[in-house]
């Protein structure tokens, strides 16, 4: 059983069909990244998810449950939406004893104490809310969605309005606590490189549909195939050495790209058979990397053809 399961989801407003046959799933354990453009549903789908929306079609499922209908189930998911959930007249502390109580969880002391080291907010525990900058209760809404060791959080733009420091902060809190706390997270986010460096698998949602939906790792690969970067020494020997590593036989292709080429190969086992080929027919080389490309790119394309057509 996944941490979350949605199938075949669909959701409209107004006339305006948001969601379009919405489908993937989080395995449990796993930072998860849900990418899209404004607008594009990602928030409606956390909120189908967490049972205050009611879909038009298809299902979700969070630990195996309904969360519309289940309040166990509901009990051991967190949630952090833009707005944090905080009251600014209180204590950073009275906060999470509030929010405690609601959960009814018993001599949180020790608890709160915990998350108050984790987000980096001891020495401020007894200072109102209200003074806090913005980094700060974010990391306090964050502290306060995970008070009571849900197994599931879904966080809504958790580094949205702050500044690179901040959002850093933030993103190595997001690890800490997936890693500390041993839950499943499902990020929705705007950052890119954010969700590239922390999340094992992203979904892309654009135009109603999912456009994308693997592990970084895959999604960011050059293709099915192996592509190398080659960098020599010489530049003007680009077209000499893409004719040699042509006349290989485990070269599917080679281009000049710029400065470098690009060439494809069969097998990665023949990456070191390239390096060699290339040096033994004289060719300096200065650097050979497997390419890949970004999650920019690839969020890009797929944002793209989202546009371009249905």
């Amino acid at each position: 059983m996944n941490a979350v399961d949605v199938r075949g989801l669909s959701r409209s407003f107004d006339g305006r069909e948001i969601l379009r046959g919405v489908t993937f799933s989080v395995a449990h354990g796993e930072i998860f990244g849900y990418l899209g453009p404004n607008g594009a549903g990602k928030t409606t789908t956390i909120r189908i998810l967490l049972g205050l929306l009611t879909p038009g079609a298809g299902e979700c499922r969070v630990l195996g449950r309904d969360l519309a209908l289940d309040d166990a189930a509901r009990a051991k998911v967190g949630v952090l939406f833009e707005n944090n959930g905080l009251a600014d007249r209180l204590s950073a502390a009275d906060n999470l004893a509030y929010y405690a109580g609601l959960y009814d969880l018993d001599d949180p002391r020790d608890r709160i104490d915990e998350l108050l080291a984790l987000v980096d907010l001891e020495d401020r525990r007894n200072d109102p809310v209200g003074t806090f900058s913005t980094g700060m209760k974010r990391r306090l809404g964050i502290a306060r969605a995970i008070l009571h060791r849900p197994e599931v959080v879904f966080l809504d733009e958790p580094s949205s309005g702050l500044d690179p420091g901040a959002q850093r902060m933030v993103r190595d809190l997001i690890v800490d606590l997936s890693r500390r706390e041993e839950m499943t997270v499902f990020l929705n986010s705007h950052h890119l490189d954010e969700v590239q460096r922390i999340c094992s698998t992203v979904a892309i949602l654009a135009g109603g549909r999912i456009r994308a939906f693997d592990s970084v790792k895959n999604l960011t690969a050059a293709s099915g195939r192996p592509e190398m970067t080659v960098v020599l020494a010489d530049p003007g020997d680009r077209a000499r050495a893409r004719e040699t590593a042509m006349a290989l036989p485990y070269v599917s292709g080679c281009e000049e790209d710029g400065e470098v080429l690009r060439c494809t190969l069969t097998d990665p086992g023949v990456i070191p058979d390239l390096i060699a080929a290339l040096a033994a027919a004289g060719f300096r080389l200065l650097e050979v990397r497997r390419s890949s490309r970004s999650l920019e790119e690839i969020y890009l394309e797929n944002v793209g053809q989202s546009e371009g057509g249905s």
